[in-house]
């Protein structure tokens, strides 16, 4: 009878951290992240030292003193005497409006163009052709300047609607003011205001939310709620009698009515534009700027996110369309229903891309000038102050944070409307 033992266990050498290939891995990955740390403490403690040497220390004390600029597009309070810290968080609402309003409008029609350009029409298809061919292929830059030309140059002065007999007329029944200083549209206003929260007391950062604003929201999320919960049980009825009820007034109901009575017990009103002196007051005021920069930007990315939709599209079989068609679809419930969701997984992932590069590309702002955070705080602060370190890094910063929330939020989407296969 023969007995089986385990042969007896190596001691551990350093030497097998080089010979053994059970370690030497994972010590090539310490010696690289060592060295990498080595070298990024040389480059930050040079770069200190270098700074010292100059006598500009690494300092954030610039915040606090007055930004002594105007900001000519805003939506919040601000004068020149606010400290830059104000000017820059200004700055960056700026940003996230166009990059907001961009994103949005650069999807409607970039979904458009795409469908369109599988059109069957021969012209409607060639027409999107050309449109995606022309703005993808010219830098961004030149539309935006385009833009902004043309509104300034389009357009009529404010003294052309003066007199009795004006060379040009108010829009939408005399309630918007298109000129070449930009686009006044009414504004909402509340005889019994709810008035305003005040956050931050009176720091930079100073912050007023509107509890008019949160009372619609708080309505129309719960309208919302209900008409989900309707179509819920509309869809158990089909599931259940194969006969579906009619809701639509119903869901429609349950959305508007609360919204009207609540805007009918705040004592809504719209404060129109009127042409006092040399220009327009009242109102809500759109700089050309902005409109150039939010019609530019939205143009261009409409145009790869069209391809992004139609190579979408083009991923989905056939055969898909052939079934939908022959239970009797017509084509855009087919597209609606069929298609598109099932594109979905396929066109999301590079839209991301696309909603980053609308949001860095609001950066060329400057040109026209908007005033975003690259305007306040890596322009005119920057100039004023002379900390150019701290202010590329902390701009550097700021479009990071905005970057890595659309990706998360967008990641988040993808996941939801993803199919789940077993």
């Amino acid at each position: 009878m023969t007995t089986l033992t385990d042969p007896p266990k190596e001691s551990f050498r350093l030497s097998m951290l080089i010979y053994d290939t059970r370690y030497r891995s994972a010590t090539i990955q310490v010696v690289a992240l060592m060295g990498f740390m080595l070298l990024a403490a040389w480059l930050i403690s040079n770069t200190l030292t270098n700074l010292e040497t100059l006598g500009k220390p690494i300092s954030l004390a610039f915040f606090t003193e007055p930004a002594s600029y105007d900001i000519n597009q805003r939506l919040l309070e601000y004068d020149s005497r606010d400290s830059h810290l104000r000017a820059a968080f200004i700055g960056l609402l700026n940003t996230l409006v166009v990059a907001v309003l961009g994103c949005i409008t650069a999807t409607i029609l970039g979904v458009l163009i795409g469908v369109l350009r599988l059109s069957k029409n021969w012209l409607v298809a060639r027409i999107m052709t050309v449109y995606v061919e022309m703005f993808r292929n010219v830098p961004v830059l030149l539309w935006i300047v385009l833009a902004m030309a043309v509104l300034i140059e389009s357009l009529p002065s404010p003294r052309a609607f003066r007199g009795e007999n004006p060379e040009a007329t108010m829009s939408l029944f005399d309630t918007v003011a298109v000129t070449n200083r930009g686009v006044y549209i009414p504004e909402a206003l509340f005889h019994n205001s709810l008035g305003n929260i005040h956050l931050f007391g009176q720091s930079s950062m100073r912050f007023d939310i509107s509890l008019d604003l949160v009372a619609f929201l708080v309505v129309l999320i719960a309208g919302l709620f209900v008409s989900n919960k309707i179509k819920q049980r509309a869809d158990k009825v089909q599931e259940e009698t194969g006969e579906r009820p009619t809701t639509w007034w119903q869901r429609l109901a349950v959305v508007f009515v609360p919204i009207v009575i609540l805007l009918a017990i705040l004592g809504f009103h719209l404060g129109y534009p009127e042409l006092k002196g040399f220009n327009f007051s009242g109102g809500t005021h759109m700089r050309n700027s902005l409109i150039a920069l939010w019609l530019a930007l939205s143009l261009y990315t409409a145009a790869f996110i069209a391809e992004i939709v139609r190579g979408g599209i083009l991923a989905i079989s056939h055969g898909q369309t052939e079934a939908a068609g022959a239970l009797g679809l017509r084509q855009g419930r087919i597209m609606s229903l069929v298609v598109l969701p099932q594109a979905l997984r396929v066109i999301i992932p590079p839209m991301i891309s696309n909603y980053l590069n609308l949001t860095k590309n609001s950066s060329l702002a400057i040109a026209v000038g908007y005033m975003d955070i690259t305007g306040t705080l890596g322009g005119i602060t920057m100039n004023q102050t002379g900390r150019e370190l701290e202010c590329v890094v902390l701009l550097m910063g700021v479009y990071l944070l905005i970057s890595l929330s659309i990706s998360f939020v967008m990641n988040w989407y993808n996941k939801r409307v993803a199919l789940v296969e077993r």
